[in-house]
């Protein structure tokens, strides 16, 4: 029977590339987004698809529907976006994730919530574990996003424990590639809008703060991999581990400086007329960021397989051939 699947925020960016995945294994389709920082031109080549329905709606409004599979996509995710109406993103991660539990109680469907990286805050582990509760600031200006992605956590964690939901949680690194927002402040896309526009690049501190870029496809491959799998053998396998809840980290671990990202954009496009600027480096910007993959190897031997100087030349390309302004 073919399954019926649920993506919440799935007209952004992540979303968008996951809906056409399930829609290529024969799924059926529903994406719900109010289009705060998605776009329809995300989803326009499955508009006209028979198992592909979308729905405007927002994720914090209580909703109803018969699915097997949900995806809780639904937050904004660039710094720019989350903080251009802080209350409203902290209650997406909390209200949204309510609802979509709820919702799962209620009709038996699986949950897939996509959390974050920034939920180890400016870590004082390297590379971080899913054992790492982090080092963040409950008050900062990015807090409206980590703080509810991590209260989203707590929820899944405890509706698993209380009702039997099942519910399986990823940690999500700095991810990149075509449908992505040119606005949306992430340093990829500010990088190759810049060089692309002649605009200098602009580096936040010295550059040699370090990030792990992972590359879109190896991401939503590794999330079906994850949603696919048994409750009995997920549950086995984390419980082996010393672990109660299932949540893993899925990143690319090779690390980058800022420096070399900004380098490797300029050598991609070397008709780019830009220079590197630098400037001061903005309050709770994490120094190091990298993950240790070993639990998402062990369960689901994933491992990503696009390199950074790959993944860039689609990024690139996506950028100079979209309709969107530059």
């Amino acid at each position: 029977m073919t399954k019926k699947v649920l993506i919440t925020g799935g007209a952004g960016f992540i979303g968008s590339h996951l809906a056409k995945m399930l829609l290529a294994k024969e799924y059926e389709v529903t994406v719900m987004d109010n289009l705060f920082t998605g776009t329809k031109t995300n989803i326009y080549e499955m508009l006209d698809n028979h198992r592909f329905t979308f729905i405007l709606h927002d994720v914090t409004q209580p909703f109803w529907g018969q699915f097997d599979l949900i995806y809780n996509l639904a937050c904004p995710a660039s710094p720019i976006h989350y903080q251009r109406n802080p209350v409203e993103t902290i209650k997406t991660s909390l209200l949204g994730m309510m609802n979509v539990l709820e919702l799962a109680l209620k009709t038996k469907a699986r949950v897939f919530h996509t959390s974050t990286s920034e939920i180890y805050g400016d870590p004082e582990v390297h590379p971080q574990p899913e054992s790492y509760w982090g080092n963040v600031n409950t008050i900062g200006t990015r807090s409206c996003y980590d703080e509810g992605k991590r209260a989203a956590e707590t929820l899944c964690a405890d509706y698993l424990r209380e009702y039997n939901v099942d519910v399986r949680m990823i940690r999500i690194f700095n991810t990149y590639g075509p449908n992505m927002h040119p606005k949306d402040g992430r340093v990829i896309s500010n990088f190759i809008m810049q060089a692309l526009q002649n605009r200098d690049l602009t580096i936040y501190g010295d550059g040699s703060q370090t990030r792990s870029f992972q590359y879109v496809t190896d991401l939503t491959e590794a999330m079906v991999a994850f949603m696919d799998l048994e409750k009995r053998t997920m549950m086995e396998f984390f419980k082996s581990r010393g672990m109660d809840i299932p949540i893993l980290n899925v990143g690319n671990p090779e690390e980058f400086t800022i420096k070399q990202l900004a380098e490797e954009t300029l050598r991609q496009i070397p008709e780019s007329k830009s220079s590197i600027i630098y400037q001061t480096l903005p309050k709770d910007d994490p120094r190091r960021r990298k993950p240790d993959i070993t639990l998402v190897n062990d369960l689901l031997g994933w491992k990503p397989a696009v390199p950074l100087q790959e993944g860039i030349k689609n990024a690139i390309a996506y950028f100079k051939g979209t309709n969107l302004r530059l």
